[in-house]
């Protein structure tokens, strides 16, 4: 990036010719590298994140259908809500 600032310094006809066209491409490429080499370890920390909060959902679905929660008014909220949602979609099915 010096070079190509050193380049720019020595003038705009210099610049202009094409002269610094060659240090742009090699600064241009090394940037595109650090970019991709971001980018991917960015999408793997998402893969290993998104695979926890998956994990997570299916321990707690796991548990609502295994072991019902200790308090009945919690249980009964629970499954009312559960009841309320599913009755429209069968009858909307039944259509």
């Amino acid at each position: 990036m010096t070079a190509l600032d050193e380049c720019h310094a020595r003038g705009f006809l210099y610049k202009a010719l094409g002269n610094c066209n060659d240090i742009k491409r090699d600064v241009n490429k090394c940037l595109s590298e650090e970019r991709w080499a971001r980018a991917k370890r960015n999408r793997d920390q998402a893969r290993e994140k998104r695979k926890k909060v998956e994990q997570l959902w299916a321990d707690e679905r796991a548990f609502e259908r295994g072991f019902p929660p200790a308090s009945s008014s919690g249980a009964e909220s629970s499954n009312t809500g559960a009841t309320n949602a599913a009755a429209p979609a069968g009858e909307g099915e039944k259509r």
